[in-house]
């Protein structure tokens, strides 16, 4: 089966949707293909809000926004693309507010903003109002608007579809194939520009808030083709996640006032950020907490998780405000916020790197300014390197929409200029190999018991704290592992709806994921933000102010090639120097 649209999109998410939204405002003819029905995606998990300086409930300003992206980032982050964000993402919740999205209101119906971590007013001397929300389903919401304005705007969906290749030939993207799970077919999608939005890996740890889906696909396929992954080995560990499921705990419950306590009862994070307690950012509360732990105060049978605290708060706003996490811890653990301590440990959530762009979505192709023409890439999948080393709540939303919008832009812009590019020979081929294999395999291994091993040693060796000695062994294991994965045999024949194919094929690309991440994090000799190294405590400015960039070495299996990039150290008006990361 063959298609063709000027513009195609990979990804139903927030990123996603607003490309294809943009794109379809350029003119042109857009396809969006999706894992999923569009209302499903990840995005929809997302609970806190957007971070934006509207000054509604108090003062602030973009400035105070750019700052505390780029000191949340452990001065990783591009602040080139960080006061382009701050600026956009004004205008940009305005228009969500435009097309539809019921955000929560103050009393005189301005959008309601709430406290989150790491927003600060005058440049971190005090908390600051900025988080605008949809009750805890800001993105669910999200996705209903956006979805609702393409079915408007004519975007055509695919869904269910699984992306199996991009079709990429002398530095020009000519589209991607994708496999139909209704009928089991290969479809050639043929396109002017290619927007990649297809989510994060966070299925490669046990504890993680991401859904299934989340194996890493593009960035995989990305990776097969030689082209490299910026910061792979800075992943968030969110704080708050219910207890032994990693189901997310928004940020927001801290927002609203909730207390972390140890097993004593005690308010533990006066310790660890005596200014802004619990709205510390993310990777300080994640480290605090496993810190309380390995200490020895920790909560629950394995003594492994500690308490949210939320039975000071008046029922109207722990029911109302907190409605989603109130009803999920009830019904999960079985445990009252309105009157119970409610149990939560850090939880796998957010990737800061990916495939490496320009502030337009433009793909990258080395750390020198090269590009793969007519790709493009947003959301989670893509590191324009808004975060850094450690991305601040409520700016995930926020770079779908800004960064989102700009990709499908630019894509539109690009596919008005240029006529299609010829397909490869044989654009199937490749996908069609993979599937053999998998379906030839009369291993005795299978992907389910693969992908535990996997899950569960990328949470012991490459988690919140690191060091080298563990690295290297997970190194080994992802080795091991792939090995292994030559092996794994469906037992499945059939073509139609075969979850098992489907399983075994993202377990590919959970793989390379990891191998990328684990490689780049043990390259990585120092400790900033979410990359915590007990071997090299210190942040290392000197030597390591900079972009990993890791290349999969197509000649030899295993071994990943390191380069670098370098961070964009100022603004266009502004510029924040790298200090101590204090709060």
């Amino acid at each position: 089966m063959h298609h063709r649209y000027d513009v195609l999109v990979v990804g139903a998410g927030g990123a996603g949707l607003m490309a294809a939204l943009y794109a379809a405002k350029g003119n042109v003819s857009v396809a969006c293909i999706s894992k999923l029905y569009p209302t499903r995606s990840h995005t929809g998990a997302a609970q806190g809000g957007i971070g934006a300086a509207l000054g509604n409930v108090a003062e602030d300003h973009w400035e105070w926004h750019m700052f505390d992206t780029v000191k949340g980032g452990d001065y990783l982050t591009d602040q080139d693309a960080a006061e382009v964000f701050a600026k956009d993402i004004i205008d940009a919740v305005y228009e969500l507010e435009h097309m539809g999205l019921p955000f929560s209101r103050t009393p005189e119906g301005k959008i309601a903003q709430r406290k989150f971590g790491g927003h600060t007013r005058d440049f971190g001397k005090a908390a600051v109002e900025r988080s605008c929300y949809a009750k805890d389903r800001t993105g669910h919401m999200i996705l209903q608007t956006l979805y609702q304005q393409n079915v408007k705007s004519g975007t055509t969906f695919y869904n269910e579809y699984h992306v199996t290749d991009l079709l990429i030939e002398n530095g020009r993207c000519r589209g991607v194939v994708a496999y139909d799970l209704a009928t089991g077919e290969l479809h050639t999608f043929h396109a002017k520009a290619v927007v990649l939005a297809a989510g994060g890996y966070g299925r490669v740890f046990k504890i993680t808030s991401n859904a299934l889906t989340l194996t890493g696909d593009l960035m995989s396929l990305y990776y097969r083709k030689g082209l490299p992954l910026e910061d792979m080995e800075f992943y968030q560990f969110h704080p708050t996640g219910l207890a032994k499921l990693g189901i997310l705990v928004t940020e927001g419950i801290r927002g609203e006032g909730g207390i972390l306590r140890n097993a004593n009862g005690e308010r533990f994070m006066e310790r660890y950020a005596p200014t802004i307690k619990d709205l510390a950012p993310r990777d300080i509360v994640s480290r605090s907490i496993v810190t309380e732990i390995r200490e020895g105060r920790g909560v629950g049978l394995d003594k492994d998780a500690v308490h949210i605290d939320l039975t000071h708060l008046p029922r109207e706003v722990i029911e109302g405000k907190l409605a989603e996490i109130t009803d999920l811890a009830r019904t999960y653990l079985g445990q009252d916020p309105v009157k119970d301590l409610v149990a939560i440990q850090p939880t796998a959530h957010y990737a800061m790197g990916g495939i490496p762009t320009d502030l337009n979505g433009l793909c990258l192709s080395d750390g020198q300014g090269g590009s793969v023409e007519g790709l493009y890439a947003a959301g989670e999948q893509a590191c324009v390197s808004l975060h850094g080393a450690n991305r601040l709540g409520t700016n995930s939303l926020g770079d779908l929409i800004v960064f989102g919008r700009r990709a499908g832009t630019y894509a539109a812009q690009y596919a008005r200029q240029v006529e299609f590019a010829d397909l490869p020979e044989n654009p199937l081929r490749e996908s069609q190999e993979m599937f053999d294999a998998l379906r030839a395999s009369k291993g005795s291994d299978n992907a389910a018991t693969i992908r535990k091993e996997l899950q569960e040693s990328m949470m012991n060796n490459v988690g919140i704290f690191r060091n080298g000695p563990d690295m290297e062994r997970q190194v080994g294991i992802i080795q091991e592992l792939k090995a292994r994965y030559k092996n794994v045999g469906v037992s499945d024949p059939s073509r139609r709806y075969n979850s098992e194919l489907i399983e075994a094929m993202e377990l590919g690309f959970m793989l390379d994921c990891a191998e990328a991440m684990t490689s780049s994090a043990l390259n990585r000799k120092e400790s900033r933000g979410a990359h915590d190294r007990e071997d090299y405590r210190e942040r290392d400015d000197a030597n390591w102010l900079k972009h990993t960039m890791a290349y999969k070495n197509l000649n030899n299996d295993g071994q990943v090639i390191i380069g670098y990039k370098d961070v964009a150290l100022k603004g266009f008006t502004r510029a924040f120097e790298p200090k101590p990361r204090v709060y």
